[in-house]
């Protein structure tokens, strides 16, 4: 008995009918019914039977670096499926009740079964961690793997990853990577064998933005409550915004830049619309810029925050600072700052509003920060804004200009929100 097999489930007077699932333990059955709600059964409990063997056909073949094939029909596009790990990829622990990442690329497939028949797919996994345990070196790991995939041949890639670092991850393979097709990012906030899991719609949502005509870096997540739609986000511009809603993704500064309608995906037809200007498939050709300077801090200022907090970032090669309205901090931080710009440490400025742009040519404090030397962010996310500064470090030669110039649709023309 393999997770895809199609079983029959009895435990006293109950009997359950559906698809055998990846369990975290050996101990218990997770089933996913017809219904499209999961049940998890304690194996000693339960009386089984196998009914069909492997009903989805998901026959994959990996080859020496880890990466495997599953393919449905030679006429559909091949899409890339690449593992990070987090809750999408993720079971309950029955043992401590907790969430862990376990799932390989062909397990999600089996998790997810609506994906089979949509599109060719090559499974490959990067990392296995929960978003926490993100990394610069995961990123850069990430950044090659997507690369390879594309060159190889994919017509699209979607990425699994765990929903609280994902805008990060996603500003950062915007800025590592040029794409002539899309990458997509996708998670869920509740794990795969939970009833309220939001796995399925985000995953198929993805795969269907995957073979669109938008070659950009963008985030698939729920829309709202309801299992109706899902948004899309440009990956630069893109924050979560609850911490278990699983509507919990927001465009910045303006609607999302399209959305994807799973009705539509499961009568057949195509359910990715746009609502503004994107990049194109096959406009840009494929390139990897993935040198990152890890040293880099993002401090954000409160009042009464010692400037001394500053002097710690002495060595690092670049601070995104987070201030308050248009760009500002306490006047005792500015002698500090420009200290650090003299010493050759970039600091750029960014405001920890939610929306509209930094401007430190209105007030006092401003001018004497952009004398001091403060790079003004325009209105790029402070994470972004750190991403950003990384890449800029290490693949740039004027810094300054690269922060102030629209990369990844990181900056917008205008401040001015739901556009």
């Amino acid at each position: 008995m393999n997770a895809g097999d199609r079983i029959h489930v009895e435990r006293g007077e109950q009997a359950y009918e559906g698809v055998l699932l990846p369990s975290s333990t050996p101990e218990n059955l997770v089933v996913k019914l017809d219904g499209g709600y999961n049940v998890g059964i304690d194996r000693s409990e339960a009386s089984v039977e196998v009914l069909e063997a492997d009903v989805y056909d998901i026959e994959s073949a990996q080859d020496e670096e880890g990466s495997s094939t599953v393919e449905f029909d030679d006429d559909l596009p091949t899409v890339s499926l690449i593992s990070t790990g987090g809750t999408i990829a993720s079971t309950v622990d029955y043992r401590t009740g907790a969430v862990t990442a376990q799932f390989d690329a062909e397990d999600v497939l089996r998790a997810v079964p609506d994906l089979a028949g949509m599109a060719n797919y090559r499974g490959r996994v990067v990392a296995n961690i929960l978003s926490e345990n993100m990394t610069p070196a995961v990123w850069q790991d990430l950044a090659a793997a997507i690369h390879e995939e594309i060159e190889a041949g994919a017509d699209g890639v979607v990425v699994m990853h765990g929903t609280d670092t994902m805008q990060f991850t996603a500003s950062a393979m915007a800025f590592m990577l040029d794409t002539p097709v899309p990458i997509v990012f996708t998670g869920s906030q509740r794990s795969a064998d939970r009833p309220s899991s939001d796995n399925v719609m985000n995953a198929v949502c993805a795969v269907e933005t995957a073979m669109s005509d938008a070659a950009e870096v963008l985030v698939c997540m729920h829309e709202s409550e309801s299992d109706d739609r899902c948004a899309l986000h440009r990956g630069t511009r893109v924050r979560k915004n609850h911490t278990s809603r699983r509507d919990a993704f927001d465009t910045v500064g303006a609607k999302p830049l399209g959305s994807v309608d799973y009705d539509q995906i499961q009568a057949g037809e195509d359910g990715v619309s746009f609502r503004r200007e994107y990049a194109e498939r096959g406009e840009t050709d494929l390139a990897l810029s993935g040198d990152l300077a890890t040293d880099v801090e993002l401090v954000k200022f409160t009042p009464g925050t010692d400037a001394a907090r500053l002097e710690h970032c002495a060595d690092a090669d670049g601070i995104v600072i987070e201030g308050t309205g248009l760009g500002h901090v306490n006047t005792d931080w500015i002698d500090v700052i420009d200290d650090l710009t003299a010493d050759g440490t970039s600091v750029v400025m960014t405001s920890q509003c939610l929306e509209g742009r930094v401007c430190d040519r209105v007030y006092d404090t401003g001018r004497d920060l952009l004398d001091a030397g403060v790079i003004e962010g325009e209105d790029i996310l402070p994470g972004t804004a750190k991403v950003k500064l990384m890449w800029a470090l290490e693949n740039t030669e004027n810094v300054a200009d690269t922060i102030q110039t629209p990369i990844a649709g990181e900056i917008q023309d205008q401040s001015r929100p739901w556009m």
